[in-house]
């Protein structure tokens, strides 16, 4: 049989037992129903040869086994399968969920937006027509009021229009698709700060609702509701283990059907603790996000008001920032909202698959098994065991690792959710917490705890064993295989998250003291003589390599380089001379004087100038 063949065939079967069902008044999924086919063919005790061929009495028999097992409202293990495929199959983490928000959002606005870009409006009444559209549209992208309601509506159009005039419609229409796109997005995040800004100050925010105060007071909630439900889980998970525990101990027939009872009960509210416990640190992830946004708005809106205070005009370069920050801001706001709501939803939904047990085990029936019973919580037995650590000298072969040699101690991913797999494995399917601070054995790239020293030594000496035991047990009990993570062993069962994450393993960072010791010198010595490190030597024996007493320093400077770069030249200074004589003497020239006479005062008509030299001899001065 080919491939596709095998396909088609399993295909039929799933379809004919759903149909089945239906007939019968209950509706199952198709997951549910491929789920419990392949958990039916791993179950030994139902004898299918997995290796061959299934022929037509193997078919009816597998189909009549799946229909008993789903018809079976009493079982639950069958509550736990549901509660596996309903939380794997509506589960998602908060970023795939934002992202898938955010991408429904876009299918539901491209409609509005495909009528606004693709608009072609020439006359008045159609351009007004196309703005009334855009002010929808970005009511409808920010979430804040509704489209039809008129105050909503007039807030919105004063914000739009003090960004983007309708002057402006006919150059925004005669752009492309993808900037009209752009800039719708960009407008919407505009107006949307300017009426948060606008809520703040009290002179506007219509239809806004407060959304910090409402997560402030939704999570705290939230977190509340899950930790009563993850407490009455896990009271119940106690006393489950306390009493099959105890009947291990002393087992007989009529107390071998309870103890199995016991245990799919037990598997049913681990399970849910598991979920609850994954909720809840999203529902803290959440306050840590809320909280660091809460912050981070303050100090938008106390900027924005440092800008804006007692101006009548700002530019938009120092605001428009800010204002697309603020609606960003108010947009992760709406994504919290949104992701809370979920969890709160996915937790209420949870409770559906506990329904089991008040119908099983009523509080007076669970009153008499545990008379005479000692039920201890998680952390008391962890408590109990945390002095008692393995000796790693008592190993040969086995690696050890412990909280003071290993600094990712506490972020190993151990196998079996965390449970003490020697008591799973010799006491039948009993579930006790490990104790990691004992020591966690690594064992062919996994990571092992157990409950106490001497369950640990005992699985030391042969874990491949125990391991195969596990993987028998969880045959006949196919809600193990989630529970206690064996994905590995069972990779056709194995859900979507676990398949994406499973080449993820984080590896132990060990720490341990150690030195190391060299020669001193393992090479020869290789001396250079002429080595020299002062700086001022080299400097030195450069000048006098050199020779600058026969050179010249030029330097030329232009109008464009002069205020680029500083020059500077250097020259030997001349030296200052002197000389000096046997004897010193003096001399004196007389001062010329000359007198011009006959200049005026004279009586002629006819001025004759008389030049007269009066300049003392030499011999006279």
């Amino acid at each position: 049989m080919t491939h596709s063949q095998a396909e088609n065939v399993i295909k039929n079967i799933i379809r004919e037992i759903g149909q089945e069902c239906a007939m019968k008044g209950q509706t199952v999924p198709e997951t549910l129903v491929a789920f419990m086919v392949k958990a039916v063919v791993l179950d030994p005790r139902n004898e299918f040869n997995v290796d061959r061929t299934l022929t037509k009495a193997d078919v009816q028999k597998l189909i009549k086994l799946c229909i008993e097992r789903l018809l079976d409202t009493r079982n639950p293990s069958l509550d736990t399968i549901k509660m596996q495929v309903y939380f794997d199959m509506n589960y998602t983490n908060r970023v795939e969920l934002i992202n898938e928000q955010h991408r429904i959002l876009e299918s539901r606005l491209a409609p509005v937006s495909r009528e606004i870009t693709d608009n072609r409006a020439r006359t008045r009444e159609e351009l007004e027509s196309v703005y009334r559209k855009i002010v929808s549209y970005v009511l409808l992208r920010s979430g804040l009021g509704s489209p039809t309601d008129i105050k909503v509506i007039r807030e919105a159009t004063a914000a739009l229009q003090s960004v983007f005039p309708q002057t402006e419609l006919a150059a925004f229409l005669s752009l492309n698709k993808k900037e009209k796109e752009r800039q719708l997005k960009e407008l919407t995040m505009i107006v949307t700060g300017i009426r948060l800004f606008n809520k703040d100050c009290g002179k506007g925010g219509e239809g806004i609702d407060d959304l910090p105060a409402i997560l402030n007071e939704a999570i705290p909630a939230a977190s509340h509701h899950i930790d009563i439900e993850l407490q009455s889980s896990q009271d119940l998970a106690y006393r489950y283990t306390a009493m099959v525990e105890t009947m291990h101990q002393s087992l007989n027939a009529e107390m071998e059907l309870k103890l199995t009872m016991l245990k799919e009960v037990l598997y049913n509210v681990r399970q849910h603790e598991a979920y609850l416990c994954v909720i809840l640190s999203d529902v803290i992830t959440c306050a840590q996000e809320v909280e660091m946004m809460q912050k981070q708005f303050a100090a938008q809106m106390e900027q924005l008001k440092d800008v804006v205070r007692a101006k009548t005009a700002v530019p938009t370069s120092q605001v428009y920032p800010i204002f697309i920050t603020l609606s960003n801001l108010w947009t992760s706001f709406q994504d919290e909202i949104l992701v809370l709501s979920f969890l709160n939803n996915l937790t209420v939904n949870l409770q559906q698959f506990l329904d089991a047990h008040a119908v099983i085990f009523p509080e007076d029936v669970m009153e008499s098994l545990l008379e005479g019973i000692t039920v201890k919580t998680d952390e008391e037995r962890l408590k109990k065991s945390a002095d008692d650590k393995v000796n790693v000298s008592d190993f040969t072969s086995e690696e050890w690792l412990l909280p003071e040699t290993t600094i990712n101690f506490s972020q190993l991913t151990v196998q079996y959710h965390g449970f003490c797999v020697y008591s799973f494995a010799v006491k039948d399917g009993l579930l006790l917490p490990g104790n990691p601070s004992l020591g966690i054995l690594k064992h062919k790239e996994k990571y092992y705890t157990f409950c106490s020293k001497e369950a640990a030594y005992s699985f030391a000496k042969n874990p491949d064993k125990y391991i195969k035991m596990i993987g028998d047990k969880a045959k006949e009990s196919p809600e193990l295989i989630q529970l206690l993570e064996l994905h590995q062993q069972f990779e056709s069962l194995a859900p979507y998250s676990q398949v994406k994450s499973k080449d993820k393993s984080l590896r132990p960072i060990t720490k341990c003291d150690s030195s190391t010791q060299t020669d001193t010198h393992i090479l020869p010595p290789t001396i250079v003589k002429d080595y020299e490190w002062n700086e001022w030597e080299l400097r030195r024996k450069a000048i006098k390599l050199a020779n600058l007493r026969q050179k010249l320093t030029h330097s030329v400077q232009t109008n464009l380089s002069h205020m680029r770069r500083d020059n500077s030249a250097q020259v030997y200074l001349m030296k200052d001379s002197s000389t000096q004589t046997k004897r010193e003497n003096s001399s004196n020239v007389p001062r010329p004087q000359i007198f011009l006479a006959g200049l005026r005062g004279g009586t002629p008509p006819i001025t004759r100038m008389t030049k007269v030299n009066l300049t003392r001899a030499v011999d006279e001065t």
